[in-house]
């Protein structure tokens, strides 16, 4: 049976406070990115999770092994010390955002070629009536 799990980590990236949400599920990790602005409370990101989780955008999955859980108490308590101490982005969740980031350019690269494309054909329509025009002595 596949192992699931969801963290979500809040720490300050000048100038923003942001979240990093990971889920990772079977062998594969993913990333989404919140902005949060100021420093949010406990509850605000609480609230902010219910509420908008489902419309997270979450990166392209990347391969990933999980850790097995450790039983020793006095283990699990340096790991959550540790994990507080460490307010950086994991390389995989780094890995993820940019995969992410190129994804979403090539998208929004498309996009605009698509955009000015239609331009110049509308802008091409317009001459050619108006040659059209110009031609019957409109």
């Amino acid at each position: 049976m596949d192992q699931v799990y969801t963290e979500l980590r809040v720490f300050f990236e000048e100038p923003f406070w942001v979240g990093l949400v990971e889920r990772s599920y079977g062998r594969g990790l993913e990333v989404s990115k919140i902005t949060f602005g100021p420093e949010p409370k406990d509850q605000e990101v609480y609230a902010f999770i219910l509420k908008n989780y489902h419309r997270l955008v979450f990166s392209p999955a990347v391969a990933t092994t999980l850790k097995k859980a450790s039983s020793n108490p006095k283990r699990r308590q340096r790991e959550v010390k540790k994990l507080t101490q460490n307010h950086g982005v994991g390389t995989k969740a780094q890995q993820a955002l940019a995969l992410q980031r190129e994804a979403l350019k090539t998208e929004g690269k498309s996009r605009r070629k698509e955009q000015r494309q239609a331009a110049a054909e509308l802008k091409f329509s317009l001459r050619q009536q108006k040659r059209k025009a110009k031609h019957r002595g409109k």
